[in-house]
């Protein structure tokens, strides 16, 4: 044999030979100990704890005040009612509002460009689909 062809040889023995040898395994870790609260936990007293005013509960959904598509009415007090489509004014009875057109609701429709008329007699195909369905129409 040639000298290379001896060297190729035992390198690969040896390779060959370190590569079943048996590795030992790490270490076992100890686990950590739990972290803490953030806030301490109250301690229980035997003192009787003095009662607070109880505080109405929220809604569990807020009630929105705007449309996230239509405009609110200008210079009105006014909320949004998700059911009917449209914004109720607050200081008006059965009025209504959505895109710059007010309803009102008086044994009938009627609608305007204003809050305080001329009112225009329409029909239930002029108002918007959840007014008809409030009233009945």
């Amino acid at each position: 044999m040639t000298a290379i062809a001896r060297i190729t040889l035992l390198s690969i023995m040896v390779l060959g030979l370190s590569a079943c040898a048996v590795q030992r395994p790490e270490p076992t870790r100890t686990p950590l100990p739990p972290i803490p609260p953030s806030q301490p936990s109250p301690t229980p007293s035997t003192s009787p704890t003095p009662s607070k005013p109880s505080i109405p509960a929220k809604p569990a959904k807020p009630v929105p005040r705007t449309s996230a598509s239509f405009a609110p009415p200008p210079g009105g007090n006014s909320h949004w009612d998700a059911k009917l489509g449209v914004y109720v004014l607050d200081d008006q009875t059965n009025t209504f509002y959505r895109q710059r057109t007010y309803y009102r609701w008086n044994n009938g429709w009627s609608r305007s460009i204003s809050p305080n008329g001329p009112w225009e007699d329409t029909d239930i195909q002029g108002v918007p689909g959840g007014l008809g369905r409030k009233f009945g129409q």
